[in-house]
C-alpha cells in the first residue's frame, strides 16, 4: 500500500478525521483488530497531546504519514511546536493507586508498552515522533 499523508489542524476535532482515515486504511487492509485498536488508542494520545500542547495558545498543524505493509504499520507524525520528547519522559510508577500517582505520562507510556517502536527527534525546528506496530 502506497504511503499516506495528510496535514491536520492541531486541534480535538481533528482527531475523529485522523482516526477515521487509519482505521479505513487498517480495516481494508486487514490489520488484525487488536492491533487496530492499539494503534488506534496510540495515534488518540500523540494526535490530543500535540492539539492540547505543541503549539500553546496558538494554531498549528500536524502532519501524520501513515505508512503500512504486509505485517507493519508506521504512523509518523511532525508538528512545529514547542520541542518536546515524550520519550524522556519517566515513565508512571503504575504501582501506586491513581490518586498517589503523578497526573500525565500514562498516555505515552501506554503508546511505548503497545507499539513495537516510538521513535523521536527534533530536526528542522519540527517535533517528529513516529510508532510503529508488527503483527
Amino acid at each position: 500500500m502506497p504511503m499516506v499523508e495528510k496535514t491536520y489542524p492541531a486541534t480535538d476535532e481533528s482527531l475523529a478525521k485522523l482516526t477515521a482515515l487509519a482505521e479505513e486504511i487498517m480495516d481494508s487492509n486487514d490489520v488484525p483488530m487488536k492491533v487496530s485498536m492499539q494503534v488506534t488508542v496510540a495515534i488518540e494520545e500523540i494526535f490530543v497531546n500535540i492539539a492540547h500542547y505543541a503549539y500553546e495558545d496558538k494554531e498549528g498543524d500536524a502532519k501524520i504519514t501513515i505508512d503500512l505493509t504486509d505485517s507493519k504499520i508506521a504512523i509518523t507524525f511532525i508538528d512545529s511546536g514547542v520541542p518536546f520528547n515524550p520519550l524522556e519522559k519517566p515513565d508512571p510508577d503504575i504501582t501506586l493507586s491513581a490518586d498517589d500517582r503523578a497526573i500525565g505520562g500514562l498516555g505515552i507510556y501506554m503508546v511505548k508498552k503497545s507499539m513495537t517502536d516510538v521513535d523521536y527527534k527534533y530536526e528542522n525546528s519540527q517535533n517528529i515522533l513516529t510508532i510503529t506496530k508488527e503483527w
